[in-house]
């Protein structure tokens, strides 16, 4: 059967991480965090699409959050050399 979200989501937060399965996992647990905080801050009546204003912010706040990650990335690795 297909992982579903909820299945992903459960996923992180067990031990069911392994080696290589890890940085994918991983990496799929950060983009369904991004997106349900960005979902949560920025849908404040779900319907059955999104204004063109809740699509916006969405982008926005993602936009914001590769940004960051970014900016921390090279931060970190700039520190470790």
């Amino acid at each position: 059967s297909d992982i579903t979200t909820v299945g992903i989501l459960h996923l992180c937060n067990t031990d069911y991480m392994w080696k290589t399965e890890k940085r994918v996992l991983h990496k799929t647990c950060q983009f369904m965090t991004v997106g349900s905080k960005c979902f949560a801050k920025c849908v404040t009546k779900p319907g059955s699409s999104l204004s063109g204003s809740e699509s916006s912010c969405i982008s926005r706040c993602v936009d914001h959050y590769i940004e960051a990650t970014g900016i921390f990335s090279r931060a970190l690795f700039s520190t470790t050399r």
